[in-house]
């Protein structure tokens, strides 16, 4: 995993911008603190920052390959989980190979198959390819938008990265937000629309998209996978012997590693399967004890309320399952004071106000196992896939036409001043109704099915979208590679097309991964009612957002007093984010998380000078 980078240019001798690029560079040192390289010419720089996972001699970046009288250079940013078929495909075609890294065989499947090398990539990945010849330039990103991309193009030029900073670290771009990109912080926030890079002029390179950018034609973006509907033929039995397999196979596949890896583990049934193929596949190769790693906070046990989001604690859970399969677990306590003033750090992370605590927390514990690991396993994304959320099973939630997890606009527009956005309820109802009508369905199926299918596509486009960002971002500014097999696009398209008879067996969120679990798991975690992400329920967390917030609301030369309503704001810090009418986004962003994200708001226009046009 690393960061990338790149400026093309054919309009300006870009040698001569060595400041900027040395800039550009060091934003992604979070992302790769291993090493640095850089690819210039008088028209071309691609930047890269390496975290060394596997091949440290023989996957130094840029890499560059010759064919003909064409040479290819790569920066890459990912992971490919069937490089060895890949490779020993290409050597049929009679291709040598220095090294055993990923980033050869992506490279040299470029060189052969050009784009149609996509087509064969099992992997998360954002990369761009820089042909010296055509003077052509080719990104591509992951199908399931693992790995982040933005771009901003502009007469003769593109500027590309993995992460927001990067852009603007050239002078070309500005800070700018202008009234699409308010509804996005205020109206979808933290969600984003696909593709929406917030910043005025930068976009994000879709899920499955490529682009290609050259002088005479420009940029061009084309998509080379989406989800289809088709007949599912297999019955119960093969359907849960092939949900097994494909989940086994995706895990086994993210343990290849040449450094230190961990599983996350929660007593969720996600990362218990996750824990539990690890743990077998260390233990048969020889490779000791598993480590894994929990979070909690501390005193959270003696606040602990149940909730029908939150219906218990992990914390006997997590025993059993290390107890089962026998791991070196970890767990991680988190101060709630720290929790707030890492909201900060959280934004500088993301580039953007993003899920509050939840991103800090998630901060906090990356940086926790980066102490000891330099690559984990995480259990996200199941729950978009197999139908784990609650509103996917309440019927009052499932047909309302807008997000289900964030159906309150009022509130969303109330916080607001009056007249700062403009419709804004139908910029929302445009991101809705694109994403559902794209949804592929098959003839004849009845409005439940179609339904759920367009169900799985909201949650797989923009609540899956959000987690991927939110993971990517803090465990990347930590220095820590994620891996999260439940992306892997063949297990995603099989359950698409899983009728929710089935995918809902026994009447069970996630039914047919349970069922397909049993013998493998312990009877108490494969029935074990989802439970989130754990959050603080401490005191001390809610009072600390409260003071923080106030003295924002105080400061008459605050970016966010100049957009918000004080009175509306000022109801939400006196009910401690009681008066709120629903979650501000999903399950985990109540009160004390809305009062968080106004502050993150806050902190990110003061750090970028956000300006507001």
């Amino acid at each position: 995993m690393c960061g990338i980078a790149g400026w093309i240019d054919f309009s300006r001798d870009l040698i001569n911008s060595k400041d900027i690029i040395n800039k550009m560079t060091g934003t992604l040192v979070r992302r790769g603190p291993d090493a640095q390289g850089i690819y210039l010419r008088e028209n071309v720089c691609l930047m890269h920052r390496r975290l060394i996972v596997i091949d440290p001699e023989n996957g130094i970046q840029p890499m560059t390959i010759k064919k003909g009288d064409a040479s290819y250079t790569i920066v890459y940013n990912g992971e490919l989980y069937n490089t060895k078929e890949l490779r020993d495909e290409l050597i049929k075609f009679g291709y040598c190979f220095k090294g055993h890294s990923d980033t050869e065989v992506l490279l040299t499947a470029y060189v052969h198959w050009g784009e149609m090398c996509l087509e064969k990539l099992n992997g998360i990945y954002a990369f761009g390819v820089w042909n010296d010849e055509s003077k052509t330039l080719f990104l591509a990103r992951d199908r399931m938008g693992v790995k982040p991309l933005f771009v901003y193009s502009y007469p003769d030029g593109i500027i590309f990265g993995s992460e927001l900073k990067t852009l603007l670290a050239n002078p070309l771009v500005r800070p700018r937000v202008d009234n699409d990109g308010l509804k996005e912080i205020f109206l979808l926030g933290p969600g984003r629309t696909s593709g929406k890079g917030v910043i005025k002029g930068v976009t994000e390179l879709k899920p499955a998209e490529f682009l290609t950018f050259e002088q005479k034609t420009g940029v061009q973006v084309r998509r080379y996978w989406s989800l289809k509907a088709f007949e599912h033929t297999d019955d119960v039995k093969t359907t849960i012997e092939k949900t097994r397999f494909l989940i086994t196979d995706a895990v086994k596949r993210q343990l290849v590693s040449d450094v230190p890896l961990c599983c996350f583990l929660s007593g969720g049934l996600d990362s218990s399967i996750i824990s539990k193929i690890a743990s077998d596949e260390y233990l048969s190769d020889n490779k000791g004890r598993l480590h894994t790693y929990s979070v909690n906070y501390v005193d959270n046990k003696k606040y602990f309320e149940k909730s029908v989001f939150q219906p218990d604690s992990d914390e006997e859970y997590i025993e059993l399952m290390v107890n089962d399969i026998g791991s070196q677990h970890h767990e991680v306590l988190l101060d709630n004071e720290y929790l707030e003033k890492y909201l900060d750090e959280a934004v500088l992370a993301r580039d953007l106000p993003g899920m509050a605590d939840v991103d800090s927390s998630l901060l906090m514990f990356c940086r926790e196992i980066k102490k000891e690991f330099t690559v984990a396993v995480s259990g996200e994304c199941a729950d978009e896939i197999f139908g784990g959320y609650p509103w996917y099973h309440n019927k009052e939630i499932l047909f309302k036409e807008t997000f289900p997890w964030s159906h309150s606009l009022e509130l969303r527009l109330g916080i607001l001043k009056r007249g700062l956005l403009t419709d804004g309820e139908e910029y929302v109802k445009q991101q809705y109704s694109d994403t559902v009508n794209a949804t592929d369905t098959l003839p004849g199926e009845g409005e439940f099915e179609v339904r759920m299918r367009q169900m799985f596509m909201l949650n797989l486009n923009w609540f899956m979208q959000t987690l991927l960002d939110r993971k990517d971002k803090m465990s990347m500014y930590s220095g820590l590679e994620v891996r999260v097999p439940f992306c892997d696009h063949r297990l995603v398209e099989y359950a698409y097309n899983m009728p929710w008879s089935i995918k809902a067996l026994n009447g069970r969120e996630k039914g047919i991964v349970r069922e397909a679990m049993k013998g493998i798991l312990p009877d108490e975690i494969i029935w074990r009612k989802k439970s989130p992400y754990p959050k603080t329920h401490n005191p001390k967390y809610l009072k600390a957002v409260k003071i923080r917030l106030q003295n924002i609301l105080n400061d008459s030369s605050s970016p966010l007093v100049q957009i918000v309503d004080k009175q509306k704001v000022q109801e939400i810090i006196d009910s401690g984010g009681k008066a709120l009418s629903s979650p501000w986004y999903g399950q985990l962003m109540t009160g004390p998380q809305l009062m968080a994200y106004l502050i993150q708001v806050d902190s990110w226009m003061r750090a970028y000078n956000i300006e507001i046009v």
